[in-house]
């Protein structure tokens, strides 16, 4: 007993003094991410707290808020985690046209959100055809004139000419998500994908100007080893924003039955990430738990509200495709309130644009909050 008692001390001190790293802003090494990996739900109060003094020092009480529209659940691609694969015969598709995709982002826009995530599958009616993307560029074009909103757009691997014109367009952000950076379990999530071409996409839009965000899949099958390796490889690659969202098994694929647990892993990563990468935008799903979840994440560190989607619009989820949509939960109506019980606010459209200017932040911004630069 004395000597799990002696163990237990010795690995409390080692987390402290790895807590104190992160309060310096001292580089966490792999191992000490490990052994951050390694907190229970007793121990976490303290790594939350850090967490949380770090987005203070960066972003203040200011959370950022992205409208959600999942325009397209067409997909060519296979993926065993998705309910959108298309061996997913059972799920019934839709494909918004430009007059609904518009109308939609008016309303987010109008509701007060800071950012537009256009987010479609691999659509082949899209991806299969010569002139597949002239139609979402102008879409894109006219959102960007109507709303003057920024824009990320998720749609897949697409050439180095369809995603020059997109940046053209007027697109800010890409998002393309890698879900793990273990070169073996990425081949049993995204069957049929090339790594390198993936990790490739994102390079080469970084190079282009656009702001990248990665993200990452916890609960199927990922390890200690390789989450510590995928948040360093995101700090690496320089995302300007990084996420994690915890796995929920689809019915019609085959994780159909996969066994999971608590959602506990992605708090301490959402916690982890920040101590890693403490001027990054780290988002709080509601696509997860829905809104009874949003604090949770917020209290782990994040800063940014994510999946947000009008009540009456017809649009889906990604892991939860329905969850709090219907009955407004996922509106900012809901949202403020919860941010208001938390002493934490929403930043104003000027904050949102001057941090995206500042990106990467100055080290003069560092001292002032970067949410303040620009």
């Amino acid at each position: 007993m004395q000597g799990q008692e002696a163990e237990n001390d010795m690995q409390n001190l080692k987390l402290a003094e790895i807590l104190e790293k992160a309060k310096a802003e001292s580089m966490l090494s792999h191992e000490d991410i490990l052994r951050l990996l390694e907190t229970t739900e007793d121990q976490f109060g303290c790594v939350a707290q850090v967490a949380r003094e770090l987005r203070e020092k960066y972003f203040q009480n200011k959370i950022f808020l992205y409208g959600f529209l999942y325009f397209s659940t067409f997909c060519k691609n296979d993926c065993t985690f998705c309910l959108y694969r298309k061996s997913n015969h059972s799920y019934r598709r839709y494909r918004k046209d430009r007059a609904e995709i518009i109308a939609a982002a008016r309303a987010l826009a109008d509701s007060g959100v800071h950012l537009l995530d256009l987010t479609m599958g691999e659509d082949p009616l899209y991806h299969n055809t010569p002139q597949g993307f002239n139609e979402l560029l102008q879409t894109v074009r006219e959102i960007k004139r109507e709303t003057q909103t920024p824009v990320m757009l998720s749609p897949g691997i697409v050439s180095p000419d369809v995603l020059q014109k997109f940046k053209a367009a007027g697109v800010d952000w890409y998002a393309c998500y890698q879900e793990t950076h273990n070169r073996t379990l990425y081949n049993r999530l995204r069957i049929g994908q090339s790594y390198d071409e993936r990790m490739g996409q994102k390079s080469l839009a970084k190079a282009m100007g656009y702001l990248i965000e990665e993200g990452i899949l916890t609960g199927v099958g990922d390890t200690h080893e390789d989450i510590a390796a995928s948040i360093l490889t995101m700090k690496r690659m320089e995302a300007a924003q990084v996420r994690v969202m915890s796995f929920v098994p689809q019915e019609n694929t085959p994780l159909a039955g996969w066994k999971t647990g608590s959602h506990f892993r992605e708090l301490l990563i959402i916690a982890i990430m920040r101590l890693v990468m403490p001027d990054r935008l780290i988002p709080a799903s509601l696509d997860v738990d829905g809104l009874r979840g949003l604090e949770q994440r917020l209290n782990s560190g994040a800063n940014v509200v994510t999946s947000i989607i009008p009540p009456a619009a017809g649009l889906a989820g990604v892991s939860q495709s329905s969850r709090d949509i219907a009955d407004g939960n996922r509106s900012l109506e809901k949202i403020i309130p919860i941010l208001n019980r938390m002493h934490l606010e929403p930043a104003t459209r000027l904050e949102y644009q001057a941090w995206l200017e500042s990106w990467p932040a100055h080290p003069a911004c560092s001292a002032k909050g970067a949410v303040q630069c620009g």
